[in-house]
This record gives C-alpha cells, sequence and structure tokens, in this order.
C-alpha cells in the first residue's frame, strides 16, 4: 500500500526545512510528501518548492483558510492508502513513520496516534515542557487521542467521517478522532512515534495557546465537566482565602490545606522535572522549579477565560444538523 506523508504550513520559513529534513531521513520512508501551503506570506512555499525540485517524492500543493482545510487539501491531493499526518514546527524522530505505519500494515488499527516530546531552549520552556506535557509512560492507550501532529490513517477513514472539520479553528483533531470512534473504527496508541517541538517561549505566548486552545474546546463542546470542575476549584480556592482573611482562628488549618492542594496539583510536573535538573546549577534549578505553579495558575485562568468565549462562538459556528 502506498504510504503518503502530509502536513499543513502557514509562514513557517524558520521551521519548515528542519521538518522536511526529519522527513526525508525516516528509516521507513513515505512514497510521497505532500505540503499544503495555506497562505505563506513569508518564503516558506519557495522553501518547499526547492526541496520539491531536489526531490520528486515532495509536492507542493496550496489550499484552504486554516489548519482542518488545510490538511483535508493536503489529504485529497495525496495518492496513498495510507495518511501520516504532522503539522510544521515539529521534527520527526528517524523511526516515527515506520512506527505509526505499522499497526495500519499489521491491520490492528484504523486511525493511530503517536507521541510527542517537548525539545526546549529555555529554563522558562523546560519547565513549560514538564508540566504541561506527560511522559509517555504516563499514557493510557486506551483513552488517548491521536493529535493532528502526530496520527496516521487510512484514507477510507477520513472520507468516510468528511475529514477534519473546517469549522473549527482548534481542536480539529480531537473532532475528528471522535468522529472516527463513533463511526466504528479502531484506534491505537504507537508510543515510539515520536515527533519533537519547542513549548511556548514566554508566559505571554503560552497563556494566548491555552486561551485558543480552550477557546476551541468551548466552540467544539469538547470537556465541559473538565472545565466545570476547574471553575468550581478555583472557586472553592477563593472562597477559602476569603474564610482565611475573615476568621484568623482558621489560617493554619486553612494554609495548610492550601499547601496540601498545591502539592497535589504540583507533583507530576516536579516529579517529570526533577530528573531534567540534573546538569544545572542550583539557582537554575530554583527558577525552574518556582516556574510550576506559575505555570499552572497562568495556564488555568487562560483556560477559564477561553473556555465561554468558546461557547459564545460556538452558537454562530458550529454548523447545525
Amino acid at each position: 500500500m502506498m504510504i503518503s506523508l502530509v502536513c499543513t504550513v502557514r509562514d513557517e520559513a524558520d521551521t519548515i526545512a528542519a521538518l522536511l529534513d526529519s522527513m526525508l531521513s525516516q528509516t521507513r520512508q513515505p512514497d510521497e510528501i505532500v505540503v499544503n501551503d495555506c497562505g505563506s506570506h513569508d518564503s516558506t512555499a519557495a522553501i518547499v518548492a526547492g526541496y520539491a525540485a531536489r526531490d520528486q517524492r515532495v509536492r507542493l500543493v496550496s489550499g484552504g483558510h486554516n489548519i482542518p482545510s488545510g490538511r483535508n487539501n493536503a489529504v485529497a491531493q495525496s495518492k496513498g492508502d495510507m495518511i501520516a499526518c504532522t503539522d510544521a514546527g515539529l521534527t520527526l524522530d528517524p523511526g516515527w513513520l515506520a512506527a505509526i505505519i505499522a499497526p495500519l500494515e499489521r491491520g490492528d488499527a484504523d486511525l493511530v496516534g503517536g507521541f510527542f516530546a517537548p525539545a526546549p531552549r529555555s529554563l522558562f520552556e523546560l519547565a513549560l515542557g514538564a508540566t504541561n506535557y506527560r511522559d509517555v509512560d504516563e499514557i493510557n492507550p486506551a483513552t488517548f487521542l491521536p493529535f493532528g501532529k502526530s496520527m496516521a490513517f487510512r484514507r477510507e477513514v477520513w472520507e468516510r467521517v468528511g475529514g477534519f472539520p473546517t469549522w473549527a479553528s482548534h481542536c480539529e483533531d480531537l473532532i475528528f478522532d471522535i468522529a472516527v470512534e463513533r463511526a466504528g473504527y479502531r484506534r491505537s496508541f504507537a508510543p515510539g512515534a515520536i515527533v519533537s517541538f519547542q513549548p511556548r517561549p514566554s508566559l505571554r505566548d503560552f497563556a494566548r495557546q491555552y486561551f485558543l486552545y480552550a477557546r476551541g474546546d468551548g466552540v467544539a463542546g469538547l470537556w465541559g465537566k473538565r472545565h466545570a470542575a476547574r471553575y468550581v476549584a478555583y472557586a472553592g480556592l477563593v472562597g477559602l482565602l476569603g474564610t482565611i482573611i475573615r476568621l484568623p482562628t482558621t489560617r493554619l488549618p486553612g494554609l495548610a490545606l492550601m499547601g496540601v492542594g498545591v502539592i497535589s496539583y504540583t507533583r507530576s510536573p516536579y516529579r517529570r522535572l526533577w530528573p531534567r535538573l540534573v546538569n544545572y546549577s542550583p539557582a537554575e534549578r530554583a527558577y525552574v522549579l518556582a516556574l510550576v505553579p506559575i505555570i499552572r495558575l497562568v495556564g488555568d485562568l487562560a483556560k477559564m477565560a477561553g473556555y465561554p468565549v468558546g461557547l459564545v462562538r460556538r452558537r454562530r459556528t458550529v454548523p447545525q444538523s
């Protein structure tokens, strides 16, 4: 069967060469690489065209107005029976394609999710990567939903569910996953199919990312109970702080309860982070460790701001059935 490796890009002149180099360095080579340019204003398309001129497997196509429509166009323009999908701003481990295609070739799955690992370039990115992204041994294969940055599927699956939802500016891959599951197809997790990415470089960029993610959740109607639990938890925290301020007798028990909550909430990030700090100075370690609760708080506030915006947008965005 023919394997097509696809992605959609826009204004990725700084990163597209690294992605294409990693695609062409796979131990299992794709039959074709289809890169969809979604209206770049920089030299992204020219760089891809240069690769296409040197290697006939690389093809540049154009179309779409956002990530799902661009990805759909890349799949539509491809020829493979099996589609491997990734995103711009990433690099693929050499064995990524072999690992993510294997369950499809064995007939064990119709949709496969690979893994993704942070590749930090600063202390902040190190803290962010450990705080927000799980290690591979923390993944439950039975519940893991593939992300567009690291997935593979049979063409018939994409055709059956109507592709990625073009009305979704975010979370289009998760909506696709749910549609595939509802259609009765089989899903699996390929832990050895790893892509590397650079976490957001600043707290501001991270907050904007999580605001948009949560807004996408609201538009898509995803994870309502999870978001509701976050509002309830923070309402309880505000109530506890108010009690501590009003009633000094509750100060020590209240602070102890808050301390337990903070420890519980940051335990997993610290567990991931500590082994990664071996070669850093005490001052650097202290700085990185201090960032963890800040990142948690900012991420939660960004999500709580973004989700209701998404719910409002949902009424005029999601097609009515």
